[in-house]
């Protein structure tokens, strides 16, 4: 077998529950994710990297899950959406926020604009509507026009900063 497909052992967090798994070099993180750890959640649509629906964050940093190598997440923190509600069910200030503010309508790109947002929003909690329309301007959504999803984000981050 050559080495560009030989199985690589991996260790990873994924929203913090460790996993070790034998990956072929070239899995995606998306892949890697959704046929290996059964996480649906992170949605793949253009496998180009452009529209966003694939977006996770790994050690805290928005990531396009499709353009990452399973490999290359070796040994990081990687959160999806399916980390964002917490343990008891409570869905976090950006979920409540988008279903208050019809954030969401297929919901195709939902999870992604959800990770790009809480990163952004520990990042810059403090983020104002043009930071929120630049962070999410590589995040493509055919549905909502936007307006709500910024809203929502706006509400979030109020909720957010009241909390700290």
């Amino acid at each position: 077998m050559s080495d560009a497909i030989t199985p690589r052992r991996i260790s990873v967090a994924i929203n913090g529950t460790s996993y070790e798994r034998s990956v072929e070099p070239r899995l995606s993180l998306a892949d890697f994710l959704r046929h290996e750890l059964l996480l649906t959640g992170t949605h793949v649509g253009c496998e180009h990297g452009v529209c966003g629906a694939c977006s996770v964050v790994v050690d805290g940093v928005p990531a396009r899950a499709c353009l990452m190598l399973a490999v290359q997440a070796d040994g990081a923190e990687v959160e999806t959406v399916e980390g964002l509600a917490a343990a008891d069910g409570s869905l976090h200030p950006l979920q409540e926020a988008f279903r208050e503010h019809h954030g969401l309508q297929c919901g195709f790109c939902t999870p992604g604009m959800l990770m790009t947002l809480k990163a952004l929003l520990q990042d810059q909690p403090d983020a104002d509507e043009a930071a929120i329309r630049d962070a999410i301007s590589g995040n493509i959504c055919r549905c909502t026009g936007y307006q709500g999803i910024v809203d929502a984000a706006l509400d979030a981050a109020a909720q957010l900063r009241g909390r700290a």
